[in-house]
């Protein structure tokens, strides 16, 4: 074990004894006589594990945990007290002790908490890795694209993320409406929140309250057990209701009443719920021409639109293409474990020139399906459906060098724009070395500062 604890009491025995308890299973440990010491004691080293007596001379137990508090919020203190003081150590646990133990210290409780409280510090380790993944994940910059088109829609998320205000995110179906609402979150406040997602268009007419709003057990036939609904799982977080149109009339009311009031009650219960969830919508449909038809609430509709986000089609986006589908090869070599190397100029024409009827998600099926089908280095049109392989069209020059210097040019502008011109970030993100981008810059043209 590599864990560090300090032992601070003014009785040398019991520091003595601890001390050697705790360093034969394996643990490191330090001593100090009092909370001054103990302080001092911290300028030089970092500990894991603070075990505290109350009482004692200089500076007492629960005055060393709040200033460990501050100076250390990460290390965890155990305060240890006799029978007579526990109110005072149930105390000092709301002001930030992981734990307390009594006096005579029984040795083999002691350490099955400290080792509970490694369980707790690995887990707590995990759970931040897991947030920082998500939010590197669903960062906006991290979706594909560098057309026009999409550094409009970078911006409009960058100046929305931070508010609490409601967002529609419109869309063809396959373009990744959810991903920006993912980007939008990750790039707010509500971070480390829940993110709920729901597909309105997949839940059956008769489920839409239950599903939105909760449930009370015996509500209706077959509620069992009280179920939480989408709202109050997002609770603090975001809800990201897709396909918002599909929701039928009578329901759409009552989510109306929630948006405006904050509040649910679920089905069966008379109680009414408080709600804190910043909602995302999102479409397919023009909802515009849906409330001219009736079929959906004009009032509805404001309160969703108050800001529209629209994700282009890869039709309006061309020039985005090739980074998708290097993105995509890049991710199926990985996840399939094959070494495919890039797409042939032919091939590369027939997707750039090819009409994506299901969008992004189109794309990424069929550079999946090559990936996996090539037995070549390169993904040619062979590998390609038939469908995709027939189309033509002039995306990039005939010429295979010619077509992947254009293409190498753009992906380097591309990683430049994203990285705010950050060389050494570029180049550790593109596999080559900081001469070598330098290198690449110049052959190709490349201006850094402004392009």
């Amino acid at each position: 074990m590599d864990t560090s604890i300090l032992i601070v009491d003014d009785e040398q025995e019991i520091r003595d004894s601890l001390s050697e308890v705790l360093t034969d299973e394996g643990f490191l440990t330090y001593t100090a006589e009092n909370g001054a010491v103990a302080l001092e004691m911290m300028k030089d080293i970092h500990y894991d594990i603070i075990i505290s007596d109350i009482k004692m001379p200089e500076l007492d137990g629960v005055t060393l945990l709040q200033k460990v508090k501050e100076q250390a919020p990460d290390t965890f203190v155990i305060l240890v007290t006799s029978y007579g003081s526990t109110e005072t150590a149930i105390n000092a646990m709301r002001l930030g002790a992981i734990d307390y133990i009594l006096k005579p210290i029984d040795f083999d409780e002691l350490i099955l908490r400290i080792k509970n409280i490694d369980l707790h510090k690995e887990l707590l380790r995990e759970v931040r890795f897991l947030r920082q993944e998500i939010s590197a994940k669903y960062n906006y910059e991290h979706i594909i694209g560098e057309s026009i088109a999409m550094k409009k829609m970078y911006r409009l998320i960058d100046k929305v993320a931070p508010s609490t205000s409601t967002v529609l995110v419109a869309g063809r179906s396959g373009t990744g409406k959810e991903l920006v609402a993912r980007a939008i979150h990750a790039r707010s406040e509500r971070a480390h929140r829940p993110f709920v997602a729901i597909n309105c268009g997949a839940i059956p007419e008769t489920l839409f309250e239950s599903e939105l709003f909760g449930y009370k057990k015996g509500a209706f036939t077959g509620a069992s057990r009280d179920k939480d609904g989408v709202f109050k799982a997002a609770a603090g977080g975001t809800l990201f209701l897709d396909e918002v149109g599909e929701i039928p009339l009578q329901v759409q009311v009552k989510l109306l009443r929630v948006i405006e009031m904050r509040e649910i009650k679920p089905l069966g219960s008379n109680t009414i719920i408080p709600i804190n969830v910043r909602l995302i919508a999102a479409t397919n449909r023009d909802l515009a021409k849906e409330v001219e038809r009736g079929t959906f609430r004009e009032d509805l509709y404001y309160r969703l639109n108050i800001i529209e986000i629209y994700l282009p089609a890869l039709s309006e986006r061309k020039d985005d293409i090739p980074l998708l589908v290097t993105h995509f090869v890049n991710k199926y070599n990985n996840e399939l474990k094959r070494r495919i190397i890039g797409v042939d100029n032919e091939a590369m024409k027939s997707l750039v020139n090819y009409n994506w009827k299901g969008e992004v998600r189109e794309l990424e099926n069929i550079v999946e399906r090559a990936v996996l089908l090539s037995d070549g280095d390169m993904i040619s049109t062979e590998d390609l459906p038939s469908r995709t392989a027939e189309s033509s069209g002039s995306g990039y020059p005939d010429n295979l060098k010619e077509a992947s210097r254009s293409f190498e040019r753009k992906h380097i502008v591309h990683m430049l724009e994203k990285c705010e011109s950050d060389k050494a970030k570029v180049a550790d993100i593109l596999g080559i070395g900081l001469s070598s981008l330098y290198r690449k810059i110049d052959d190709l043209g490349i201006d850094s500062e402004s392009e």
